[in-house]
């Protein structure tokens, strides 16, 4: 579906680079200038049909293409947690699979979402968010990797490649320094040189690597200049720096700000309607304002790309029985089982720690508080997925030990869940987030527009880190009652519990777990699946350690430190480290070596199950830049692999790490430069220095 046919201009399956780029310059020279600027502007006719809908993004979003020549426009369908197009499959919010460390997982959910877009008749997929996580206020953090480039690089690309593998473009986004919600449409970003390429831009540079087809520009400004016209952005770094050949389009309907400076400063498509583009554009190069070569560029990039991947030969058929499928469901489910994490696992009776349950030993089981039976899949944005059907926490428990064994109560009338903890065998708090209290902000008084699902769903920045006081009184009220007492937390970003967290005997972070995220925790409590995952940011003890937030801004100056490396830095404390998560095993790390040659390091260790249990470890390295003559973090992230070991089985692992992964920018020449001197390599199962192995190196 979506495909063209052969033409008297050659476009046809199979086509090579050279022809393809041939064939795109003999249609470029005999396109009018109308025709031209067409490619460059979303369809007016995406408006009705949200009109129509009343949905967002319901049907493909389209932009461009040409009849005459055959070329198909190019068709928009929004994401990360799955194709946020008619009745997709929903899987876990992209933090949540951040929390699973496994970019093979996330190729293979990449491949699901490709498929998904092809049936809907799509082309384009709009949902790979490597924004960084600066702050857990953050609004958004939910859409994306987490706070550390490498992750969100790894887990970037990785999704890239998944849906590319179904020849559909995949649109990395948004570039750049987007992490404020509220204030999106405003804020001037600021921040040194060395911030920007060592902290905010790696993560786009591996995706670009990776062969993106396209990007995003964001909605607030960097250095006083719009992202979506902003040249150093670009033009310098993406296009000319790094070689980009895609071509980049607009955040939606605010993003482009002026004509003139968005087509010079190389920005090729407003979406998702005409705005400054269409009339204006024409009448701008008419002028002499915007020369027509500049347009031919533009042009060319999205002509060019849009033949690549319409032209590839495809590896399956796409028909709309494969939307929402069970092979898609049941990844939904592998992924959130994977991606929950056991922050807390405390020893009840007889030195056994309370998870996982004992189904034998459950009669009656207590599921306490509103969350239980949400259909919490996360915000009511842009990356709002429509599946069929959500399994909910209350749902999959139900299903899972039948009915009659379940006591549900919503935990509003505390003396009825009181009443409960104590008549059950254990007690599930499910506590957290609606998606009205965090995510994308859909009622923005400033730029007049209106919400989409009522006053009570805005979305935006968190207003608090810690929970609200509808848990804190559950929390408080029943775990005394019941030593078997487990608090599940739904979110995005991290939760700060410093309150609660040593009166509940286990702890987990379930996220926003998709459409089958009901049946996963059920899998995770009673111990058939083995939890492991991993945070991917740290969670403080105090909200004061974080860096300065604030969610209505005009202008903010980001920092190079934020979350693990300024913790490490300052020498804070953390409640849960980068990295952490608890299994139902237990995991041995021994033998660190490095071995180095003409390109890269190779981090070799032994990884060992020392358990009773078969279960996945995400082993991490990190380089210890201690020696550097210049400030530095104390380690940075460098690489991991996440190993699955039966009871027993020991491993070794080996993990490569570029030397070009351990340059700093120096802004004075202009280049990257590796240090001369003594590095440390670091090997372990978390970011806390009394989880990992040490091994010195010089290079």
């Amino acid at each position: 579906m979506g495909r063209v046919k052969p033409t008297k201009n050659r476009l046809r399956p199979g086509i090579t680079a050279e022809g393809i780029n041939r064939v795109t310059e003999e249609i470029l020279s005999r396109l009018t200038l109308g025709e031209k600027i067409r490619f460059m502007s979303g369809s007016m006719k995406n408006k009705y049909r949200f009109m129509i809908d009343r949905k967002y993004n319901f049907h493909p979003w389209v932009a461009g293409g040409s009849r005459r020549f055959g070329i198909p426009p190019v068709k928009f369908c929004d994401g990360p947690r799955g194709v946020v197009c008619g009745n997709s499959t929903c899987f876990p919010v992209a933090m949540a699979r951040a929390a699973g460390w496994d970019p093979e997982l996330e190729t293979e959910i990449g491949e699901a979402i490709g498929r998904e877009v092809r049936a809907h008749d799509g082309n384009y997929f709009g949902g790979v968010c490597i924004n960084l996580l600066r702050h857990p206020a953050w609004g958004r953090a939910q859409e994306t990797y987490g706070e550390d480039p490498h992750l969100l690089g790894e887990m970037g690309a990785a999704l890239t490649r998944g849906v590319q593998k179904h020849n559909v473009m995949a649109c990395i986004k948004h570039y750049a320094a987007n992490s404020i919600e509220n204030s999106r449409f405003r804020v001037d970003v600021r921040m040194d040189e060395r911030t920007l390429r060592e902290v905010y831009l790696p993560h786009f540079k591996r995706c670009v690597d990776e062969g993106a087809a396209s990007v995003m520009g964001a909605y607030n400004k960097f250095r006083d200049e719009y992202c979506c016209q902003n040249s150093y952005l670009l033009q310098d770094i993406l296009k000319n720096e790094w070689g980009f050949t895609g071509f980049v389009i607009s955040d939606f309907f605010w993003g482009v700000r002026d004509t003139v400076k968005a087509a010079n400063n190389g920005l090729e498509i407003e979406m998702p309607i005409t705005n400054f583009y269409g009339r204006r554009l024409i009448e701008a190069v008419r002028q002499g304002l915007v020369a027509e070569s500049t347009i031919d560029e533009a042009v060319r990039r999205i002509i060019r790309t849009v033949l690549k991947f319409t032209l590839a030969p495809d590896p399956q058929e796409y028909p709309e029985e494969i939307i929402a499928c069970r092979e898609h469901r049941e990844l939904a489910q592998r992924a959130a089982e994977t991606s929950m994490v056991l922050l807390k696992n405390q020893p009840v009776t007889g030195g056994r720690p309370v998870l996982p349950l004992d189904e034998a030993k459950i009669k009656k089981l207590a599921v306490l508080g509103e969350l239980a039976t949400a259909p919490n899949i996360g915000d009511y944005g842009s990356s709002c997925v429509r599946p069929p059907y959500i399994v909910t926490i209350l749902e999959g428990l139900q299903r899972h030990l039948g009915a009659e064994a379940v006591l549900y109560c919503d935990g509003k009338d505390l003396e009825e869940a009181k009443e409960a903890a104590r008549t059950a065998d254990a007690v599930i708090i499910v506590a957290g987030y609606r998606p009205n209290e965090e995510g994308e902000q859909i009622y923005n008084v400033e730029e007049g527009s209106k919400p989409r699902r009522g006053m009570d769903a805005p979305g935006g920045d968190r207003q608090r880190l810690t929970l609200y006081e509808r848990d804190l009184r559950l929390i408080e009220a029943v775990t005394p009652l019941n030593k078997n007492s487990v608090v599940v937390l739904i979110g995005g970003s991290a939760i700060i519990m410093e309150e609660w967290k040593e009166k509940a005997a286990a702890i987990i972070m379930a996220w926003y777990p998709g459409m089958e995220g009901g049946h996963a925790l059920a899998r995770i409590l009673f111990g058939e699946v083995n939890p492991s995952g991993k945070l991917p940011f740290t969670i403080p003890v105090n909200e004061a350690d974080l860096p300065f937030f604030k969610d209505r801004i005009d202008a903010i100056d980001y920092g190079y430190y934020h979350g693990y490396t300024l913790f490490e830095k300052q020498g804070l404390r953390t409640a849960f480290p980068f990295g952490f998560g608890l299994s139902y095993t237990t995991f041995a790390y021994s033998n660190l070596q490095v071995k180095t040659d003409n390109e890269a390091l190779l981090v070799t260790f032994d990884l060992e199950n020392t358990g009773d249990r078969a279960g996945a470890e995400v082993a991490q390295v990190y380089i210890g830049l201690e020696q550097s003559a210049v400030d530095r973090p104390v380690k940075l992230l460098k690489g991991f692999k996440k190993v699955f070991l039966q009871p027993g089985e020991k491993q070794q692992v080996a993990i490569p790490v570029k030397y070009a992964d351990l340059a700093w920018y120096n802004p004075e020449r202009k280049e990257w430069e590796i240090e001369k001197m003594e590095y440390t390599a670091y090997a372990g199962g978390s970011s806390r220095q009394e989880d990992l192995l040490a091994a010195k190196f010089r290079l």
